[in-house]
């Protein structure tokens, strides 16, 4: 059987963690991805079209917004985690996660301006 130190235990302990808590998001994050039977295409601002200017506008903002931006949170804290059972610092890699899942909650509060602006003011 495999002995290991008390650095290396906590080391291993934290990683299963990690990998459980990941393996448990990720199913809430697939379910809640869900459309159901009708999907979800060319919708832009109330009367327009993805080729108007608003509705490109919404449609970058929901592409930086719902993926590039939690794409590269999950990176940084994959690579965060890298560097922490390498021993190296991590700090600067949660920093950078966080970031992203701001970029991407103030971009999804854009959409949501983008939305309600699209009806004209009443």
């Amino acid at each position: 059987m495999l002995k290991l130190s008390g650095t290396n235990r906590q080391r291993a302990a934290t990683l299963l963690i990690a990998a459980l808590c990941l393996v448990l998001f990720s199913q809430a994050l697939v379910i809640a991805q869900n459309l159901g039977a009708a999907p979800q295409v060319n919708v832009a601002v109330q009367g327009q079209t993805g080729a108007q200017p608003e509705g490109a506008f919404l449609n970058l903002v929901n592409w930086i917004g719902n993926v590039i931006a939690p794409v590269g949170a999950g990176l940084a804290l994959a690579g965060g985690l890298v560097s922490y059972v390498a021993g190296r610092g991590s700090g600067r890699y949660v920093v950078t996660a966080l970031g992203c899942l701001a970029v991407s909650g103030v971009t999804r509060l854009l959409e949501f301006w983008i939305a309600q602006g699209g009806g004209g003011v009443s």
